[in-house]
């Protein structure tokens, strides 16, 4: 950080959940003018969290927001991403509790997202609009690493989720396991897997499991990140959205509801909304602030 100059507020909230002790949690600084991408990074590797936001003034042109609008940066503890759904979500809860409930824009890396906070029920929930998704096909040979980077048997895979790689945001590798239980034995080669997702430009592994037409149990690994395992991934979530709805596994309005968190002692719930004729996948959760 420049010399002789303060070190910001650094702001510690969880994300998908309203108890302190489930979501995820993320590091939130309001006004990181001062901050070079360096001291960003320091921070978020002190934090330790699987990402930090770090606000600043919006590019011109999103000017003329009145004083709603923001740059926003995520880091893990070992590098920046291009954009993090909890952050996100947990940046909106704190602006929120400053200067009111309401919609506002972060100019983000991967595009414009907006965010719309409200209150519900005595808890602050934010609801975010991802950039337009994408879904390509993975390579066999990819698949195959993939698969052996988990130690999970292709026959644990469920045949009605085709593997794809989905990008809302950031790009995720999309695998169904057939069995809760398979999901549940998470215990994966972390260099292996890492290595893989640098050659892809993967932020997280996204593996799902589908409990009824409406319900998916999550987990993502994120060894890029340095984290072993991301507790809720709203980037991911919003990725799935469009996995899910691309392959016709869910119709063009509906609203799905991802458990995550729950293996880690941490659970949250993630809303995914899809609407027909909008390609923008919205995701919703609760957020609150920790100690």
């Amino acid at each position: 950080m420049t010399t002789n100059v303060p070190r910001p507020e650094v702001l510690r909230y969880t994300a998908f959940s309203s108890a302190p002790d489930g979501g995820n949690l993320a590091g939130v600084v309001l006004d990181a003018a001062a901050l070079g991408d360096s001291d960003m990074l320091a921070i978020a590797a002190e934090l330790g969290y699987s990402e930090s936001a770090f606000l600043t003034a919006p590019p011109a042109a999103l000017g003329g927001q009145e004083g709603r609008a923001y740059s926003i940066r995520y880091f893990s503890p070992k590098a920046e991403v291009p954009f993090c759904g909890h952050a996100t979500v947990a940046a909106a809860v704190a602006l929120a509790e400053r200067i009111g409930p309401g919609e506002l824009l972060f100019a983000t890396r991967a595009g414009t997202v907006p965010v719309e906070v409200a209150e519900e029920s005595g808890a602050v929930r934010a609801t975010l609009t991802s950039v337009e998704p994408y879904i390509e096909e993975v390579a066999d040979a990819d698949l195959d690493e993939a698969l052996a980077a988990l130690d999970w048997p292709a026959a644990d895979l469920d045949p009605a989720f085709s593997p794809r790689i989905a990008f809302a945001g950031a790009r995720h590798l999309v695998l169904a396991a057939a069995t809760r239980a398979r999901l549940a034995d998470l215990a994966y080669d972390f260099p292996r897997l890492e290595a893989l997702m640098h050659r892809l430009d993967l932020t997280t592994v996204q593996l799902v499991w589908r409990e009824s037409a409406t319900v998916f149990h999550v987990r993502d690994p994120f060894p890029v990140g340095g984290v072993v395992e991301d507790p809720a991934t709203g980037a991911a979530a919003a990725a799935f959205g469009a996995y899910a709805r691309e392959l016709g596994l869910v119709p063009d309005d509906a609203v799905l509801f991802l458990h995550q968190g729950e293996d880690l002692g941490r659970p949250g719930e993630l809303t995914v909304t899809l609407r027909a004729g909008d390609q923008r996948v919205r995701v919703s959760g609760a957020g609150a602030r920790i100690g």
